[in-house]
């Protein structure tokens, strides 16, 4: 079986490729433009720690023309979509880069798949942030979004939406991941665990916002990437659904204090925080926390790590990283 994976190189991205290895019979492509939104260098160490074995395509997911030639090529019967430009609090700033990343990227792909037609599932990242507008806790797919609270979360709901009218009008299976904080070794500079620990192990300030009031359901990389290889595996297996638009959270479903992950890295590094209270910034929300019943109905899933074995691990991995990089 041939899989396609967008965002190669990206967190997520290259711990599922280095999980899909060990499935019988795959062979897998991958796609990341390897943009500086953050080090490039970290990107390439990724893809040479966890997924060598991917045969690597450099294409901005925007490039129609690339991408239609690549899928038209490799006839992948799985396409997993986690290439997007991230970050809610970038988005104001740099509007341009989410419209063609998540936007004319989503289309792009989508088109792409409707030309070929061998593929058999499509999955793809959406994130929380579509819930910005929701007040109800916890989440679920069935709440009505609202308005969203940043361009981010906007062109989530729009890849959505796009999906939805895809699936319908082309017959092709889709199914959607509200990913919840998720985090781990390997992770994005641009989070608040590596953000803290960086700053922590630096003795700079540290900024917690809404005064310490802030909860996040923090969702360990190795849960979320269990999930996504069982609806992979049903493609194989030839156990797919009839073909549809589904959405799934894929949260921890419990909801932890920021505060407490920063206790836990003082305690994992040996050294004090200095916090500073802040106002929430434009776009944040003040809590997340994923219903996962769905997700647990339909695939058993179960999350299995708590933060603290979760952030032990990638305290582990970050003075690694630091000290390799000397």
């Amino acid at each position: 079986m041939k899989i396609l994976v967008t965002g190669s190189a990206g967190f997520i991205g290259a711990h599922l490729c280095a999980a899909l290895k060990n499935m019988p019979g795959v062979q897998i492509y991958g796609v990341d433009d390897f943009n500086s939104y953050y080090d490039p260098k970290l990107k390439e160490a990724r893809l040479s720690a966890l997924s060598s074995h991917v045969e690597q395509h450099r294409i901005d997911i925007s490039d129609f023309a690339s991408v239609n030639a690549l899928l038209a090529r490799i006839q992948p019967e799985v396409v997993i979509h986690l290439a997007a430009q991230a970050g809610v609090r970038h988005s104001f700033s740099a509007p341009e880069d989410y419209v063609r990343s998540n936007l004319t990227g989503q289309i792009s792909l989508l088109e792409a798949i409707r030309s070929v037609r061998t593929v058999k599932r499509l999955i793809y990242a959406s994130s929380s942030s579509v819930y910005s507008g929701v007040r109800a806790l916890p989440f679920s797919e069935d709440s009505q979004l609202g308005t969203p609270k940043s361009l981010y979360a906007a062109t989530k709901i729009a890849d959505e939406v796009f999906c939805d009218t895809y699936s319908a009008l082309y017959d092709i299976d889709m199914i959607g991941l509200r990913f919840f904080t998720v985090y781990g070794p390997w992770g994005r500079p641009d989070m608040a665990y590596w953000i803290f620990c960086q700053s922590i192990l630096a003795g700079q300030k540290i900024k917690l916002f809404n005064h310490g009031n802030v909860k996040r359901d923090f969702t360990y990389v190795d849960d979320v990437i269990a999930a996504i290889v069982q609806m992979v595996k049903e493609v194989s297996e030839g156990l797919t659904k009839p073909r549809q638009h589904r959405l799934y959270n894929i949260g921890n479903h419990r909801p932890e204090p920021v505060g407490e992950m920063i206790r836990l890295l003082e305690d994992l590094t040996g050294r004090s925080a200095i916090v500073e209270m802040a106002p929430l910034p434009k776009g944040d929300m003040v809590q997340t926390f994923a219903s996962v019943s769905k997700l647990q109905a339909d695939y058993e899933f179960r999350p299995t790590t708590s933060l603290h074995e979760g952030i032990s691990a990638f305290v582990d991995w970050y003075l690694w990283w630091m000290n390799d990089r000397k």
